[in-house]
């Protein structure tokens, strides 16, 4: 099928309990939901169906991984075909290899998984001791030729790092999905840092810096020291908000996007053309500040 400039996104925001099944059960009814108003790619949030449990340093949760092919890929994999739709379906997965990874399978519009992402940045500070729990992402950057657009898929932490973002659209990325899992610490929100405008604004940055649409899903509720703030948002290749959900509510947001911007923006700020590569050789080096 001939991808067209006009791409309909959907991103599923819910609030998550330590029920598997009921966790599944809500995020495909909300599938169904935005597929039903015209989402054609649609991207559940980060560990879609098991609370945050890398908020605490120490848990045994190896119960709660999944392997590719597993649960989530039939049920989604069924939907896709069934509605003509791509889902984005971030998991806990179990690897072959016997580690367990914060992954992302990209099933596109006929059912067919298509290859995994791995989280490539995991994060170690206060409440999101992901390292404990995640080998790092060993399968690289991916850009998705599916039925109705190009895109690539970081999870999370991943959002904070422009390398990873600018790769992506060079590789011909028109769209930069972020799922994520993030909040503030309850009775510990720092006066003088607004961590989620900061978030929103990053993720802005890189849709601007490189012309490309840019779609972010987060969870909202609480979950032990954590309120996750929610916010999914969408914005155009120039940074612009087009659709943007509540704090504190589930929602399904679905969000039409003209992908036809994105080659006005590259071509008319040359930010991708007027690159420097021969002065970039440091950035490759193992060097710290």
């Amino acid at each position: 099928m001939q991808k067209n400039d006009k791409v309909t996104i959907g991103l599923i925001q819910t609030s998550v309990y330590e029920d598997i099944a009921a966790n599944m059960e809500n995020t495909t009814e909300k599938v169904h939901v935005a597929a039903t108003e015209g989402a054609q790619i649609i991207c559940l949030q980060e560990l879609y169906r098991t609370t945050y449990f890398p908020s605490e340093e120490r848990k045994v949760v190896t119960k709660l991984a999944e392997t590719i092919p597993g649960d989530s890929t039939k049920v989604f994999s069924t939907i896709a075909n069934e509605r003509g739709v791509v889902i984005i379906v971030p998991i806990f997965e179990k690897g072959t290899d016997g580690n367990y990874y914060n992954s992302a399978v990209v099933i596109d519009a006929d059912g067919k998984i298509m290859e995994t992402y791995r989280k490539t940045h995991v994060p170690y500070d206060p409440l999101f001791y992901e390292k404990n729990y995640f080998k790092p992402g060993d399968l690289g950057y991916r850009v998705y030729k599916t039925r109705y657009a190009n895109f690539s898929v970081f999870i999370c932490y991943d959002q904070w790092f422009p390398e990873a973002a600018r790769i992506a659209a060079l590789r011909g990325a028109d769209i930069l999905f972020y799922p994520t899992a993030i909040g503030w610490i309850k009775d510990n929100i720092p006066p003088d840092e607004d961590w989620r405008d900061a978030w929103e604004t990053i993720q802005r940055a890189h849709a601007i810096a490189n012309g490309v649409h840019v779609a972010a899903v987060n969870r909202v509720g609480d979950e032990g020291q954590l309120k996750f703030w929610g916010g999914s948002f969408v914005c155009d290749s120039f940074g612009k908000v087009i659709k943007r959900a509540s704090e504190d509510m589930e929602e399904v947001l679905v969000v039409e996007v003209d992908l036809a911007m994105n080659r006005r923006i590259q071509e008319g700020w040359g930010f991708l053309r007027n690159r420097r590569p021969d002065t970039y050789a440091w950035l490759s080096k193992n060097s710290e500040k």
